[in-house]
């Protein structure tokens, strides 16, 4: 068979000889007649050509509407689906998005790729989740899998990816595939980043506790990521703002689980008793400090307000439910798959989008 002819006949070049493209289009196509009918067999019993056949299942025009019914008909009498490996191999496209992020048990993230799969798999994609771990290496490594996978764009969950060997891996590995970053911005041109606005969006959190009445805030954080210190900077803004009068600002790190948490709380009110007002970097960390708290028999707000950050569903489960700064997670996802879609049909789409916070306000401030 002559495979050069094929590849130039379905757009490929066979210029050079590319014997390893060659070999995988036949590896496709023979796992293609594995278990179930060729399109070469479709084609002969309808009694037409398999480009005629080719062009129904893509659903393409010039195809006669008697002959496209017949098609379809054997199409679906035989339960002919197309080999995706082999079409991804002729039309150079694998309809494969690349996810990364650093932890699959941070439910933040994971709720925003259940909003991505759900607009982008109207559309025929399908995709390769990684779950990377936090070191840059792993990262990197990451990077590198989504290329060797042959993905069609990569989504970047997180603002841990926002460095500076995440950036040389996709320089490297991936220079000319679209990457959207959730929460994170790299100076690349195939980049492009939607970001939630947590700097102003804590900014505007003390400016409500100051407005509650309350004289000392304290601000609990995990992990030292770009998002977390874009947090702490609205909080040292509303500070010097908001409570001029406070003494240096009091911030702490909270662990990494709940005992943690509940424990940093407990730390926090001994050695500040005069704080009343706790921001939580995330919400399951203010889950916890309203643990510690009932724990102590110390009174929510009254004693102390509590907000925490994410708006998730733990914010209206925990007691008293939690005030929570809403970092507008669905308009933040869906806006990478629109941005997505619209750069892998050819068309424009803006390189740095700002999504707005607003505060959803609970029993527990």
């Amino acid at each position: 068979m002559d495979w050069h002819r094929i590849l130039t006949y379905w757009g490929l070049s066979a210029d050079n000889g590319d014997e390893i493209s060659i070999a995988r289009l036949r590896d496709a196509k023979r796992q293609e007649r594995v278990g179930k009918v060729t399109i070469y067999e479709i084609a002969k019993q309808a009694g037409v050509s398999v480009s005629t056949v080719s062009r129904v299942v893509n659903n393409k025009a010039n195809v006669n509407e008697k002959t496209r019914k017949r098609v379809l008909a054997l199409l679906e009498k035989n339960n002919y689906s197309p080999n995706v490996a082999a079409r991804g191999l002729v039309t150079q496209s694998s309809k494969m998005i690349g996810i990364l992020l650093t932890d699959l048990r941070t439910t933040h993230h994971t709720e925003g790729i259940y909003y991505i799969q759900r607009e982008l798999e109207e559309c025929g994609y399908c995709f390769l989740i990684i779950n990377t771990g936090r070191g840059d290496e792993e990262k990197a490594q990451s990077v590198k899998v989504l290329r060797e996978r042959q993905v069609e764009a990569a989504i970047l969950i997180g603002s841990t990816f926002q460095s500076e060997a995440v950036k040389e891996a996709i320089a490297t590995y991936m220079p000319t595939i679209p990457v959207f970053l959730a929460n994170g911005q790299i100076d690349l041109e195939n980049c492009y980043s939607v970001v939630a606005d947590d700097q102003h969006g804590v900014y505007r959190a003390m400016e409500y506790l100051s407005r509650r009445g309350r004289r000392c805030p304290a601000f609990l954080v995990d992990y030292h990521t770009p998002s977390n210190e874009a947090k702490e900077r609205g909080f040292r803004d509303g500070c010097a703002h908001f409570f001029p009068h406070s003494p240096e600002p009091i911030i702490r790190e909270a662990g990494t689980d709940v005992a943690a948490y509940a424990a940093s709380a407990r730390e926090l009110l001994t050695s500040h008793p005069e704080v009343d007002a706790i921001i939580a970097s995330e919400d399951v960390i203010a889950a916890g400090v309203l643990k510690a708290l009932n724990e102590e028999a110390i009174s929510v707000p009254g004693r102390v307000a509590v907000m925490g950050i994410n708006n998730s569903a733990l914010a209206e489960l925990v007691s008293p439910s939690l005030t929570s700064l809403d970092n507008r997670l669905l308009d933040l996802s869906i806006t990478i798959a629109h941005n997505l879609r619209s750069v892998l049909q050819g068309k424009e789409a803006a390189k740095n989008t700002l999504v707005s916070a607003t505060i959803r306000e609970r029993e527990s401030t």
